[in-house]
C-alpha cells in the first residue's frame, strides 16, 4: 500500500485502520452546507422546524471493527468512481463523470468494458448505478433532460468482458444536476429496485403520481409487478430527498441511507407504500431520537437512525450477516450498524480515506468499498480514487 493510502495528509486522526467511536451529536449542522452531494446552496435554511433539535439515539461504543488493519488498496487511479457489481468474481466499476464501465480483477487490473455515451455529466449527475442479474448489466446515467435505466448483455469471460447491445428498459425519468438518488440493486423477490431523489422538486415527494422522491420497483424488463403498493406504478416507498443507498438482509428486511438537507442524514427501514416524510418532515418527525422501525408521527415512518450531515452524508450501503455498512461522502467514514441494534453505530476509518461512494460484500464476504475524492469536492491523493478491500 502506498504512503498516501496509509496516511491522508491532515486528514488521519489515529495510525488505527479503525477510528474509535464517538457520540453522534444530536446538534444540527451549519445551514447552508453545500460541499457534499444531496445538498444545494440555494435549500440553505429551509429544514423542516420539526427536526432542530433533539437528542440522537446513536451511542458510543468502542468499535468491533470488520477488518483490524489497514484495507487492501485493489485498484488505483480511478475517476470519480459511483458503484460496485459483481458478475461472478469479477467487480464491475461504473465512474460518474466519464461514463466509463470498469472491469477490476481480483489482482486488481483494471480495463474498459464500454462507455455510455449518452452519459451527460453535469453536477451529481452522470453515470450512477450499477447491477447485475445473471448474464445481464444494468446501468442508471443521467442522459440531456431525463434519467434512464438500460440494460446490457455481459459478454465473454472473466478478464476479457464485454458489452452487448445498449436496451432501454425505463426512460424519462426526472433528472436534474442534483438529488438524482441513481442506486440500482435486485432484491430477494428478483425485482429491480432504483432509488430516484427529489431532482430538486421537493414538493414531488409527497405526489403519488411523481416518480422523483421515491424507491421503485420494476420487473428486470421496466414493467410494474402486479404487488407494487400503488397499483399500476412503479412506486414502491416515498417521502424521499436523495436516497443513495438500499440493502436487504437475510429475512428479506430493506434497509436505505438518505441526505437530509441540513439537520439529519438517515437510515430506513424501507416497507412497501411507506411515506418517509419529505419534504414535510427530515429525520424523526417529533425532533426526538430516532425510531423503531413502521413508527412515526402520522403518515410518516421514522427513520431507525440519524447523523448531523458533517458526520454521514450516505451513500451505498451493504448489509452482511450481522451489520449494515454505510459509505460516507462529508462525514468521510463507514458507519457499522448492527443488525440486533439498528438504534446504535460505530465509526470506522473517519477522515483516514477520505470521501467513501460505495460498499459492497463481495462473493467471499470480503468488503469493497470506492472513494470518491476526484468529484469535484474531495482532497485527492496521487493515487485517488481508489477501490479498497477488508476481510470481515
Amino acid at each position: 500500500m502506498s504512503a498516501s493510502a496509509q496516511h491522508r495528509t491532515g486528514r488521519l486522526l489515529t495510525g488505527a485502520a479503525v477510528s474509535l467511536a464517538v457520540v453522534l451529536s444530536a446538534c444540527s449542522s451549519d445551514s447552508g452546507s453545500s460541499d457534499s452531494d444531496g445538498r444545494d446552496g440555494s435549500e440553505s435554511g429551509a429544514a423542516s422546524a420539526s427536526a432542530d433539535s433533539g437528542p440522537s439515539d446513536s451511542r458510543s461504543e468502542e468499535s468491533s471493527a470488520p477488518g483490524a488493519g489497514s484495507p487492501e488498496v485493489v485498484a488505483t487511479g480511478l475517476e470519480a468512481p459511483w458503484s460496485i457489481a459483481f458478475h461472478g468474481q469479477s467487480m464491475l466499476v461504473s465512474e460518474r463523470d466519464s461514463g466509463r464501465i470498469l472491469e477490476v480483477s481480483a489482482g486488481g487490473d483494471v480495463r474498459e468494458v464500454g462507455r455510455i455515451d449518452d452519459a451527460s455529466a453535469s453536477g451529481e449527475a452522470g453515470l450512477h448505478g450499477l447491477a447485475v442479474d445473471d448474464d445481464s448489466l444494468y446501468a442508471f446515467f443521467a442522459a440531456g433532460t431525463e434519467n434512464r435505466i438500460v440494460q446490457f448483455d455481459l459478454l465473454g469471460e472473466a478478464g476479457d468482458l464485454s458489452l452487448g447491445e445498449e436496451e432501454t428498459i425505463l426512460d424519462g425519468l426526472p433528472t436534474a444536476n442534483f438529488h438524482n438518488g441513481g442506486r440500482l440493486a435486485f432484491g430477494p423477490d428478483e425485482m429491480l429496485y432504483a432509488t430516484l431523489g427529489d431532482t430538486g422538486d421537493r414538493d414531488s415527494a409527497q405526489d403519488e403520481e411523481e416518480l422523483s422522491g421515491k424507491i421503485l420497483r420494476m420487473t428486470p424488463d421496466g414493467e410494474v409487478p402486479k404487488d407494487n403498493p400503488f397499483g399500476d406504478s412503479l412506486v414502491f416507498s416515498m417521502g424521499h430527498r436523495n436516497p443513495q443507498g438500499i440493502g436487504w438482509d437475510d429475512e428479506g428486511t430493506m434497509y436505505a441511507s438518505e441526505f437530509g438537507q441540513d439537520t439529519w442524514d438517515e437510515l430506513n427501514v424501507i416497507e412497501a407504500g411507506g411515506n418517509y416524510g419529505w419534504p414535510e418532515v427530515e429525520g424523526v418527525a417529533d425532533g426526538g431520537g430516532a425510531g423503531d422501525a413502521g413508527v412515526g408521527d402520522g403518515d410518516f415512518i421514522d427513520p431507525v437512525q440519524q447523523w448531523s450531515p458533517d458526520e454521514a452524508s450516505p451513500s451505498g450501503l451493504a448489509v452482511t450477516d450481522d451489520s449494515i455498512l454505510i459509505a460516507g461522502l462529508r462525514g468521510e467514514r463507514l458507519h457499522q450498524v448492527p443488525l440486533n441494534d439498528l438504534k446504535s453505530s460505530t465509526e470506522l476509518w473517519t477522515g483516514e480515506h477520505g470521501r467513501l461512494r460505495d460498499a459492497v460484500e463481495a462473493p467471499d464476504g470480503s468488503l469493497l468499498v470506492l472513494t470518491n475524492n476526484t468529484d469535484g469536492r474531495g482532497d485527492p491523493d496521487p493515487d485517488d480514487d481508489q477501490l479498497l478491500r477488508f476481510t470481515p
